[in-house]
């Protein structure tokens, strides 16, 4: 299976960088990893929900250009649908009963996804209702979809 993490914004911060890599390395022997980046817009402090609106789009028009069309996509959004790991894993094992043999996991940026993405996507996943900065948003993804291969593959892991 592939796995895509489209996301807005560089990881400027060396810890979040070692953890990404690290992994990126351990997902190296369950799946094809692809890690995507796209630039983000500058959000100016106090900017009206117009402007937002706009930046929105703009990264949205940026994620866009990179998600294939046969790919199943994933929208991180705080109104999506929260899970255990367990249920996390099962998601990801059924998709690939189901044929899916890509999955496309988009992060937005500081300011969330634009509508054209979210509505675009095949599924919205919420990690929780709190708000994490979306460069550790990265990390947290890229563990849980390590867990959920070793949960399906019945591998132990930290409960």
């Amino acid at each position: 299976m592939k796995i895509t993490i489209l996301a807005v914004g560089k990881v400027k911060e060396q810890y979040y960088n070692e953890a990404i890599a690290e992994y990126s390395k351990r997902l190296g022997r369950y799946c094809t990893l692809e890690i995507i980046e796209v630039d983000d817009e500058k959000t100016p402090d106090g900017a009206s929900e117009k402007e937002e609106v706009k930046i929105r789009d703009k990264e949205g028009e940026r994620l866009s250009r990179f998600i294939p069309d046969d790919a199943y996509v994933v929208a991180l959004a705080i109104g999506g649908k929260e899970m255990s790991s367990v249920e996390f894993a099962e998601g990801i094992e059924g998709l690939g009963v189901d044929g899916v043999s890509h999955i496309v996991f988009i992060i937005g940026g500081s300011i969330g996804l634009s509508e054209d993405i979210l509505g675009g996507a095949d599924a919205r996943l919420s990690f929780s209702r709190m708000t994490y900065p979306h460069q550790l948003m990265r990390v947290i993804l890229l563990e849980q979809i390590y867990r959920a291969f070793r949960i399906n593959r019945g591998e132990p892991y930290h409960k």
